[in-house]
């Protein structure tokens, strides 16, 4: 289904071109659409199609884009609709249309005064006036069918009146059944974040019972959460069941989900186009070696198995094991390049700073860019349970309970992403990922970085399933059809 883009502003080459597949939108040169207008980043958006619809997607760019007005991160194109770039910036007409083969002018029609359709049948015979010239056929013709048809119409009328009435109950139906299931939704959206905010509470007392000796009624109040936390587990998975969220999602579909939900977002309101935008970066996996190498590695040396005994110790899921993945392959003497917090050294990249307050002592060499046996953080046991207290502080301090917020956090090297994150209310329901994802243009870095970790994670769900012919250790795969996968343990 082709796109045709046709340029209507802007300081590019006006025309009209037609796309096929996938084109980029930018100052840069390698731009398909390239324009010189300042309000226009270097890469500024993108135009895809996944093989039913385009998709127009901003590419964090710094002005924004617009569609028919609305300013959008990543929406489908309807079949006519305005693009701009930036306030006051270029605009583009796109008209996503089906060709259709032109007949042929060499193809035969009709001879002049031929009935060569029903149409002009009709109009010949039923549609004139009796007093006008015209054969006795003809006219008999039409005299006939106004007979009949006066007879037919009371039956007619009779018949569209009980279709009316149909209609308007099954109208009645369909419109019970939606309002019942956005009722059902959003109840079942309030029963998941108020699971969220126990599971701070319950997070918040433990840390209390594990400071304090006498906490006989700390104790008592954590085990009334605790049953409370597990009655509304259970009843939020028989919403998710009523709403039938799984059902008839295709299976990729369906571990994306679920993979979500073992990082603490919410799979009953998924964001749009999400789904579509992992498999990118399982795309991405795909075209490199980089993740079978990491998993390989991780295996041959027992690390998975280290990441699974220890996370799972502090309340911390397993799945966070991706994070190390990303920040260094396992690479237990991995150096990153200097910043001005000094050296992030280690499987889990610590910087000095994080490393001391979680207990790592540094080496004699932490201000050179060299590996130090003496530095605690190349030492991976250690450093993994550092990043699990680090993880786990996140998860129920600044990130309130959204695993995905945790990546974008351990993403230091963006500390404004963690300013945006602190400005957000201390609330799950409006301090979570897709929160900050549908209102907040966060640093491409960062956005690459938690997709990546997500996506491999997914990938290890099931490597098959995502064509991946490799291994993942001990991760804990999530087996049958339930989806009681709760991002940690309480």
């Amino acid at each position: 289904m082709p796109l045709h883009v046709k340029i209507l502003s802007g300081n590019a080459e006006p025309g009209t071109a037609v796309f096929q597949q996938d084109f980029t939108l930018g100052r840069h040169g390698s731009c398909d659409i390239r324009f010189q207008d300042n309000v226009v980043s270097r890469f500024h958006a993108e135009v895809s199609f996944d093989g039913q619809w385009w998709w127009l997607k901003d590419l964090h760019s710094r002005n924004g884009t617009f569609l028919n007005g609305q300013k959008i991160s990543l929406e489908k194109l309807p079949d006519r609709s305005s693009v701009q770039l930036g306030q006051g910036g270029p605009v583009l007409e796109f008209l996503v249309q089906d060709e259709r083969p032109a007949r042929d002018e060499n193809e035969s029609g009709p001879e002049p005064g031929e009935l060569e359709s029903e149409t002009q049948i009709i109009r010949h015979f039923f549609e004139g006036a009796d007093g006008e010239q015209a054969g006795e056929k003809t006219l008999m013709f039409r005299r006939a069918f106004r007979k009949a048809h006066k007879k037919k119409s009371r039956k007619y009328l009779a018949f569209i009146a009980v279709s009316v009435l149909l209609l308007s109950a099954a109208a009645g139906v369909i419109y019970y059944q939606k309002d019942r299931i956005s009722r059902l939704r959003a109840t079942a959206i309030d029963i998941f974040y108020s699971m969220k905010v126990l599971e701070l509470q319950i997070a918040h007392l433990e840390d209390l019972l594990a400071r304090e000796k006498a906490a006989g009624a700390r104790v008592a109040a954590l085990r009334v959460k605790k049953d409370k936390f597990h009655e509304l587990e259970q009843t939020y998975e028989r919403f998710v069941k009523d709403l039938g969220v799984y059902q008839g999602l295709p299976p990729q579909d369906r571990v994306i989900l679920k993979v979500a939900r073992i990082f603490g977002e919410c799979d009953v309101n998924v964001p749009k186009g999400f789904s579509m935008e992992v498999k990118k970066y399982i795309d991405k996996w795909r075209r490199t070696g980089r993740l079978k190498r990491a998993m390989d590695r991780a295996i041959r040396k027992g690390y998975d198995r280290v990441v699974t005994e220890i996370f799972s110790e502090y309340g911390v899921t397993p799945y966070f094991l991706f994070l190390g993945l990303q920040e260094s392959g396992f690479n237990e003497k991995a150096i990153g390049p200097k910043t001005r917090y000094g050296y992030a050294k280690g499987a889990w990249q610590f910087i000095p700073m994080t490393a001391k307050q979680y207990g790592l002592k540094l080496g004699p060499l932490y201000k050179k860019r060299k590996y130090d046996p003496l530095d605690q953080r190349f030492n991976f046991v250690l450093a993994t349970r550092a990043a699990a207290r680090y993880i786990r502080d996140l998860y129920n301090t600044e990130a309130q309970a959204s695993g995905l917020l945790v990546m974008a956090a351990y993403n230091w090297g963006h500390n404004r992403v963690r300013k945006i994150i602190r400005r957000m209310p201390e609330d799950p329901r409006k301090r979570n990922f897709w929160h900050l994802l549908q209102f907040t243009r966060i640093p491409k870095e960062t956005y690459d970085y938690i997709f990546y970790i997500f996506s491999a994670a997914v990938v290890c769900e099931d490597p098959a399933l995502f064509g991946f012919d490799m291994q993942c250790g001990s991760v804990p795969g999530m087996e049958g059809d339930g989806v009681n996968v709760q991002g940690r343990g309480v």
